[in-house]
């Protein structure tokens, strides 16, 4: 109570500083706009990312007499960034919203549907994709309900969700989107968000992926979004590969429903996935034990999968390759951000590379499932040669507005495009750490390398040097 109370106290402060700016440009008007001292423009409020990037809210005084509506949401937006605990405060979470059409469902025929939190005056959307894996055959996907019902069925999601990390509200936590509509749809379709098809006797459940997305758009055009500037559809995991799959039938659609001024753009995380030969070759029983592309070929008959029109003419018969991101993309027209572990456990996993010394067990492969919702929210901390990704993604955001105004020229100072020179985990200190999948321990270097089968011994001869040397270096991760 007594921080909102400050922050009402600030608000009219505020205010009262809005009239008075108002006043003065009044008094000019009467005195025939003469203005003997020149205006000053105050200092702006800024704060930092842990990337060192600076998002200010400058008050522009001298636009007050054109634009009074502007000013106020700048007054509001600097209220809001220094004291988050102020009135909005109670509308942080986002709420549970049902679909319309209640025909498309989750695996189980439970009603799909969304979380949102609504952003007055912001004309930029967010949609978040959930990841979770898939499963490709009743057996598996009996499994998965049985142990991971939440990705299958919405019987038991709560009423509300907070936002973290790009879903955040909060400026310090998400320095770039934090006041733009939040979206975020939970997987309940266990198929990549790529499936279109009803529940039948054969398959014993629904694949609604790709049409999950289709209806809660058209919903969010009745809530705002058809007054929207731009649309990011984002995703981690498999909603990362989900946005890879649906951004450009995403931008159909809002241009065949009449909208054709939304930007329509794509953040993939953790999604970008490849179809490598395994490095020990199983047979196909499980989630688990498939090669990738073995399970998407298996998967997409039994979801009956939709791709999108350039990817699936490219590769007519062979569709599966839409799944992984490097055969996918070069077929994409909207605009896509990717952001990659080098590391990637679930890509390790699905190539036999274990981080046990054994065999995955079902609990483990549950951890592996559980590591979508988790990426993007270390995204403040991560760094690719000194540069923040929510700096990356602003610099993006920003080389996108200037190719719209027909200037090519990137950006000073602003990287867009940057890949680790790292050969082994950890050697990033900013990256989330390792664990192991069996104890739930973090893993420093040398034990994941020891859990690969790499010889430190053989690897520094290799290298040209002392042995202790290069374990000092592994374990800086210099």
């Amino acid at each position: 109570l007594a921080e909102n109370m400050t922050a009402m106290r600030l608000i009219s402060w505020l205010l009262l500083l809005v009239f008075m700016q108002s006043g003065v440009f009044a008094a000019r008007r009467f005195r025939g706009g003469r203005n003997p001292q020149p205006r000053r423009t105050p200092p702006s409020p800024t704060y930092r990312d842990r990337g060192d990037t600076t998002e200010s809210f400058p008050l522009d005084f001298t636009a007050v007499e054109e634009n009074m509506d502007n000013f106020m949401t700048q007054v509001k937006n600097l209220a809001q960034s220094l004291y988050p605990c102020s009135a909005q405060k109670l509308d942080y979470d986002m709420k549970l919203h049902f679909l319309e059409n209640t025909s498309v469902t989750c695996n189980d025929g439970t009603p799909a549907g969304y979380y949102m939190k609504e952003s007055r005056g912001s004309r930029r959307w967010l949609i978040f994709l959930e990841g979770g894996w898939y499963c490709f055959n009743k057996d598996n996907c009996d499994s998965r309900y049985d142990t991971m019902r939440r990705l299958m069925s919405s019987s038991k999601w709560p009423q509300t969700k907070t936002g973290t990390g790009i879903l955040s509200p909060l400026p310090e936590e998400n320095p770039h989107w934090w006041n733009a509509n939040m979206v975020f749809i939970p997987y309940c379709s266990s198929d990549v968000w790529s499936g279109a098809s009803a529940k039948t006797d054969h398959s014993g459940y629904a694949f609604m992926g790709s049409l999950i997305i289709q209806e809660v758009v058209k919903d969010l055009l009745t809530k705002g979004l058809d007054n929207a500037k731009v649309l990011l559809l984002a995703g981690s995991s498999a909603g990362g590969t989900g946005v890879l799959l649906n951004v450009d039938p995403v931008a159909e659609l809002l241009e065949g429903l009449g909208h054709p001024g939304i930007q329509v753009r794509g953040l993939a995380d953790s999604g970008w996935f490849l179809d490598n030969k395994q490095y020990r070759s199983t047979d196909c029983h499980d989630t688990i034990s498939c090669a990738p592309t073995e399970a998407i070929k298996r998967g997409i008959k039994y979801w009956g999968s939709v791709v999108p029109e350039r990817c699936r003419q490219a590769h007519l018969g062979e569709e599966w390759n839409c799944f992984f991101g490097y055969r996918v993309f070069p077929s994409i027209k909207s605009p896509v951000f990717v952001v990659q572990w080098l590391f990637d456990e679930a890509q390790l996993t699905v190539d036999n590379i274990h981080l046990t010394g054994q065999p995955v067990q079902e609990g483990q492969w549950r951890y592996i499932q559980n590591l979508a919702p988790a990426n993007l929210h270390y995204w403040i901390d991560v760094q690719v040669k000194g540069t923040s990704l929510p700096r990356a993604l602003h610099c993006w955001d920003r080389s996108l507005q200037d190719n719209s105004r027909n200037n090519k020229a990137p950006p000073k100072g602003c990287p867009v495009h940057l890949i680790d020179s790292c050969p082994w985990p950890h050697c990033n200190p900013t990256c989330p750490t390792i664990r192991d999948q069996f104890t739930g321990q973090e893993m420093n270097v040398i034990q994941f390398l020891m859990h690969m089968g790499f010889d430190v011994q053989k690897m520094a001869q290799q290298q040209g040097m002392d042995p202790s040397k290069l374990l000092g270096m592994l374990s800086s991760g210099s």
